[in-house]
């Protein structure tokens, strides 16, 4: 598995004809910050790739519970209005030309907004070459979630064999991902709870109490701040999951046009593994 580096043997290489790449696209925007979390579909321009960026052809969205936040203008990251959501994504590299992974390459990525789109913009650093056969769902979930979990898990908490590990939402993209790696990291008695979703209290007599300890994790700092260990983690779990050592829990895919319909399945807790918006069906609409 490959970080910003040369395509793995097995992965889709560079294609034998070239894209074409259209002038427009379709896109969901969020155009005003409203408590419903609005967005509107528009065709907008393809963006052009910078010179440590990819163009790529989107296949698959994917949808976190960061989204049905950002559109509502309720995350601690606000992008400028309009924007297009979505940081997390599977697609092909169409336009970057001089970057470690060549055009044509099978690529996910989880990184900015602008997911939600037919085209979008990806940091070359933040580009995994994937092996052929991979799954959108799998893919997806093996970018983002899996390492977001190992993080917590394995680099914070340390979690040993044997130790007990509790699950809020585990049914959800990152819940789920925590109860795979519980048992891959050898936690044998596995809890899963459900998420309220409001902030839960943590007052400090608890933890004086019961000798505990209290950690934050936040994968998106964990990237931008030490890319060598944020690559080592998705490796990881990308190879235990093509070794069959971890298991992906099935997810659902969404016609690109049903996008709100997916962010409030989410949002409701109406849904299970990972979800994502498949972009091919706006080409195919046209």
């Amino acid at each position: 598995m490959s970080s910003g580096g040369t395509a793995p043997q097995g992965s889709r290489a560079a294609e034998t004809a070239p894209v074409r790449i259209p002038t427009t696209m379709q896109a969901w925007r969020v155009e005003q910050i409203t408590d419903a979390g609005a967005m509107v579909r528009r065709r907008i321009p393809v963006p052009q790739p910078a010179a440590d960026q990819y163009l790529v052809r989107v296949e698959a969205s994917g949808l976190a519970f960061g989204d049905t936040l950002v559109v509502r203008g309720k995350y601690q990251v606000k992008p400028p209005l309009p924007f297009t959501p979505g940081s997390e994504l599977v697609g092909t590299i169409v336009a970057g030309d001089g970057g470690p992974l060549a055009i044509g390459t099978r690529i996910a990525s989880s990184s900015r907004q602008g997911g939600f789109a037919e085209y979008t913009l990806v940091p070359r650093s933040e580009a995994v070459a994937l092996p052929d056969g991979l799954a959108a769902g799998a893919a997806l979930a093996l970018r983002s979630n899996y390492p977001t979990s190992l993080y917590a898990l394995r680099e914070v908490a340390r979690l040993q064999p044997g130790e007990t590990l509790l699950v809020h939402a585990g049914a959800g993209g990152v819940g789920s991902a925590a109860v795979a790696l519980g048992r891959w990291l050898g936690a044998r008695y596995l809890v899963i709870g459900f998420a309220g979703g409001t902030l839960t209290a943590l007052p400090a007599n608890r933890l004086l109490l019961h000798n505990a300890t209290a950690h934050g994790v936040l994968w998106g700092e964990v990237r931008k701040r030490d890319l060598a260990l944020a690559a080592r983690l998705t490796r990881d779990v990308y190879d235990a999951f093509g070794q069959g050592r971890l298991a992906v829990l099935p997810g659902r895919g969404y016609d690109f046009a049903r996008a709100p319909e997916a962010l409030a399945a989410l949002e409701g807790r109406g849904s299970v593994g990972k979800l994502w918006l498949q972009a091919g069906d706006a080409r195919e609409a046209r």
